[in-house]
C-alpha cells in the first residue's frame, strides 16, 4: 500500500475522459509503444505514449474512450512530448486500460 494522502492532495489530480483519435507506432521508444492522440473536448487534443502493444492493436484503440490524468507536466520521451497519462491496471507484465460502461462527453471529469 502507498502512503496515505489527504482528499485535498487527491483533488489536485485532474482525471478526464477522452477519445483516442490517432494511434501510431512509436519507433524511437525503448520498449514497444504507441504514440496516441486523445480528444478531451474543450481541453483540446493531448498526446501520450503507452506500452500497450501486446493487448491492444492500433485499430482496437482508435475511437476508444479512456481515462487519463491531464495535469501532469509534459514529459519528453525520446523525440516525443507526452502531455497526459492513460490509466490502466497492471495485469502481470501488461496494462489493461480503464474504461467506462457507456460513452460520455469528452473532457468529462472523473470524480
Amino acid at each position: 500500500m502507498k502512503d496515505t494522502i489527504t482528499f485535498e492532495e487527491f483533488s489536485k489530480v485532474d482525471i478526464r475522459i477522452g477519445t483516442i483519435i490517432k494511434v501510431t507506432d512509436f519507433e524511437k521508444a525503448r520498449k514497444p509503444a504507441y504514440q496516441i492522440h486523445i480528444d478531451f473536448g474543450a481541453l483540446g487534443i493531448k498526446k501520450t505514449s503507452a506500452q500497450i502493444t501486446v493487448l491492444y492493436t492500433k485499430d482496437e484503440l482508435l475511437n476508444k474512450q479512456v481515462l487519463a490524468v491531464v495535469n501532469f507536466k509534459p514529459k519528453q520521451i525520446a523525440n516525443f512530448m507526452s502531455e497526459c497519462l492513460i490509466l490502466g491496471i497492471q495485469n502481470g507484465v501488461e496494462v489493461v486500460l480503464l474504461k467506462t460502461d457507456d460513452n460520455v462527453k469528452n473532457g468529462s471529469v472523473v470524480s
